[in-house]
């Protein structure tokens, strides 16, 4: 489980809610009709923007978000590193058995074009074409979220002026002018919510997720690409380290002077 989703997300409420009420009555905040405008219009304003294939990897794309499942930079170039010297020692299609052993789908069938001897330039070409597909989907997904972030404020202004407008059309009794009024601010309170302390928080972590994700693709098309070119291992980690933040590149560093 990624700790900072969770953590992040119970320090939101449970500070907003308990600051609620540490001011009043909680219960003047639980408005059940401004629930229904407010949730279920944004939630129909989605389902109308996008197809269904898409839709239906939201459940999965939330799980991502409280999934910590980031790749391993260090070890990804360890590997690499280590496929080079047994390709520059016993040559390509030594890699072959390899291959089984490896869980990244991505990184085995890189190796695999390269051992059936794949025109350098075409392996390039349909390891970026891979690339920018997933990178597709992800922003599709994320889209996704992000739509939610800008339609959950709009419906609950729209909440806000149904109420008014119900109370405007009672001004004979001035009493149930402050409760109405509270009752039509609600809905804009809960399209905030739902946009910045769930839509908005959502979307940067898928954002930071496909960023390494990406990242960490784009290391292993250049280790490849300079393992079939032939090049001396020590280059290719020095082509390789340029991928890493600088603590995981110290820590590559002591382990080669080890």
């Amino acid at each position: 489980m990624d700790l900072t989703t969770i953590i992040g997300l119970l320090m939101a409420w449970i500070l907003v809610i308990g600051g609620m009420a540490a001011g009043g009555n909680l219960g003047a905040y639980l408005d059940f009709p401004s629930v229904l405008i407010t949730g279920g219009g944004t939630i129909g304003a989605v389902i109308m923007a996008y197809p269904i294939n898409i839709l239906r990897s939201v459940v999965g794309t939330v799980k991502s978000a409280f999934i910590a499942n980031e790749p391993d930079l260090l070890a990804m170039v360890q590997t690499i590193v280590s496929f080079a010297e047994k390709a520059r020692r016993e040559g390509l299609l030594a890699l072959e058995a390899d291959v089984a052993e490896l869980s990244d789908e991505f990184l085995k069938k890189s190796i695999q074009l390269v051992v059936d001897g794949t025109d350098p330039e075409l392996v390039k070409a349909i390891l970026d074409t891979e690339i920018g597909i997933l990178e597709d989907r992800h922003s599709a997904n994320k889209a996704i979220f992000d739509t939610t972030a800008e339609l959950a404020p709009a419906y609950g202004m729209i909440g806000t002026l149904i109420g008014l407008i119900a109370m405007l059309g009672d001004l004979e009794d001035v009493s149930k002018l402050g409760p109405g009024m509270a009752v039509a601010l609600i809905t804009t309170m809960y399209g905030s919510m739902i946009a910045n302390m769930i839509a908005i928080p959502i979307s940067k972590k898928l954002a930071t997720r496909s960023s390494k994700e990406i990242v960490s693709m784009e290391l292993m098309v250049e280790g490849i690409l300079a393992i079939q070119a032939g090049e001396n291992p020590r280059i290719v980690e020095e082509k390789l380290k340029v991928f890493l933040p600088p603590a995981l590149r110290s820590r590559l560093n002591k382990k080669g002077e080890e």
